[in-house]
């Protein structure tokens, strides 16, 4: 739906691949991790270039890690994701690569969402288009 709203703005055919992607991934058979639920740059302070605290934590949950970690896409550069996601495994965080396309797929489910949604908030319009950038670049 939200990519409907969206027509000529995004490239369909490159979203649909990249969501095709993400849906064929398996799915999480873990143990439920706890979520923040709303990770995005939005929640995330930042003070002389390193994270300083994560704000608003009225959607916390547990589930699928993949759901936080959409965050490398909406607030890292793409060349720091390894780096990323190697510091998350060696921290504990559950292995593999289908974790990690099930998080760009919901990088890119937030994309579409702030961009289709996000008129009056410039924030998170610069949020969604930076990174559907990095998730279809």
């Amino acid at each position: 739906a939200n990519l409907g709203l969206l027509e000529g703005a995004v490239d369909r055919d490159l979203a649909l691949r990249s969501w095709e992607s993400a849906l064929a991934a398996p799915g999480y058979d873990g143990p439920p991790r706890w979520l923040h639920g709303d990770l995005h740059p939005a929640n995330i302070l930042v003070l002389d270039g390193q994270v300083s605290g994560v704000i608003d934590f009225g959607d916390i949950t547990s589930g699928d890690p993949a759901t936080d970690l959409a965050v490398a896409w909406m607030l890292l550069p793409p060349a720091w994701h390894g780096a990323f996601r190697a510091a998350y495994e060696a921290a504990g965080g559950p292995p593999g690569d289908a974790l990690w396309q099930r998080a760009r797929g919901w990088a890119l489910n937030l994309a579409l969402v702030f961009l289709a949604h996000s008129a009056d908030n410039p924030q998170l319009r610069r949020v969604g288009r930076r990174t559907l950038s990095a998730v279809l670049g």
